[in-house]
């Protein structure tokens, strides 16, 4: 029963996000960016605590695949959204 419940959960949140995002203008793609980078550096420590929890070898093999896939995906996105936001920036701006 509980995998059921699991499942449904889980496509309950795919299809929700699917929505939400679709209906996002995309002016406040580059905002609603910025807030999927700061999920993901909670992500990022949850998945340090895994790798560094001294659990099974398996946990933490686990932990360590979760904290390089959240690295790549903080910096990542940080550095998409730099360049998006440099796109507003004047041209005679020296910053």
């Amino acid at each position: 029963m509980e995998a059921v419940f699991l499942t449904f959960i889980l496509m309950l949140s795919i299809f929700l996000g699917f929505e939400l995002i679709n209906k996002v203008p995309s002016t406040l793609h580059t905002p609603l960016m910025s807030g999927s980078n700061a999920i993901s550096g909670i992500t990022l420590v949850g998945a340090l605590s895994s790798a560094g929890g001294g659990f099974e070898q398996l946990a933490t093999i686990l932990g360590v695949a979760a904290v390089a896939l959240a690295t790549i995906n903080v910096v990542g996105g940080y550095l998409v959204t730099d360049r998006m936001l440099a796109m507003f920036k004047k041209k005679g701006d020296g910053k």
